[in-house]
C-alpha cells in the first residue's frame, strides 16, 4: 500500500498537520513516513524532538500516496530552492497529490506548481510579498483551504479545512463520516450517535 509522506524540518509548525496525520492513520489506516533534509533529529515549533524516518534522497516516488508540507519560518528565512523545486516538479509531473499549508504554499508558488491551478495561502498580499515573481493572482481563491487537480493549499489558520480537503481527495471514509468529523472539530458539535459515526 502506498504511504503518506510528510516533510519535517527544524521549526516546522506541528499543529498545522496534526489533524491530517491523525485522521490519515485513524480513518484511512495509512502508514505515515516522515522525511528530513538529512538524518539529524529536529525540533518542531512546539518543541517536539523528532527523528525523520528517512531523508529526501531516499524517497521512492512509486511509494507516495500524498506528500504533505507543513508551514514554518524556514520557508520565509531561506531554504534550498533547487532541492525543493526538483522534488515538487517530480511530484507534480507524476500527478502525486501535494498538500501545503501556511508558508509552504509559497514554496509551491516559487516552484511554479500553482500556475493554472486554483489555490490559496495566508492571504493574497502574503503570497505576493513572499514570492516576488508571483503572477497567478487570478487563480487565488480567498478561502481557508482549496483543492484543485492534485494540489491542496491552505492558510495557516485552516488546519481542520486542510485535513478535510485531504480526506476528500484521498476518499478517506464515507462522505457522511467526513462531514461528522468536520462538524465536530470545526464547529464543536460532538456526534450524538458515536457508534453511527465510526
Amino acid at each position: 500500500m502506498k504511504k503518506v509522506y510528510v516533510l519535517l524540518f527544524e521549526g516546522y509548525a506541528d499543529w498545522e498537520i496534526g489533524h491530517a496525520l491523525a485522521e490519515l492513520k485513524r480513518l484511512g489506516q495509512f502508514e505515515v513516513v516522515s522525511v528530513g533534509f538529512d538524518e539529524k533529529p529536529i525540533n518542531s515549533m512546539g518543541g517536539l524532538h523528532v527523528k525523520p524516518h528517512q531523508t529526501l534522497s531516499q524517497i521512492n516516488f512509486e511509494d507516495i500516496l500524498l506528500f504533505i508540507f507543513p508551514g514554518g519560518y524556514m520557508w520565509e528565512k531561506g531554504y534550498s530552492e533547487h532541492v525543493m523545486n526538483s522534488l515538487l516538479k517530480e511530484l507534480d509531473k507524476r500527478n502525486i497529490p501535494i498538500a501545503a499549508i501556511c508558508a509552504a504554499t509559497t514554496v509551491l508558488a516559487k516552484a511554479g506548481i500553482l500556475k493554472g491551478k486554483k489555490h490559496t495561502s495566508n492571504s493574497l498580499k502574503y503570497i505576493q510579498e513572499t514570492v516576488p515573481d508571483y503572477s497567478d493572482g487570478d487563480n487565488y481563491i480567498d478561502k481557508i483551504a482549496m483543492a484543485d487537480q492534485h494540489i491542496i493549499t491552505a492558510s495557516g489558520l485552516g488546519s481542520v479545512d486542510f485535513t478535510m480537503e485531504i480526506l476528500k481527495m484521498l476518499n478517506v471514509s464515507s462522505s457522511e463520516m467526513r462531514n461528522i468529523w468536520y462538524d465536530a472539530f470545526k464547529n464543536g458539535k460532538y456526534p450524538d450517535d458515536v457508534e453511527h459515526s465510526a
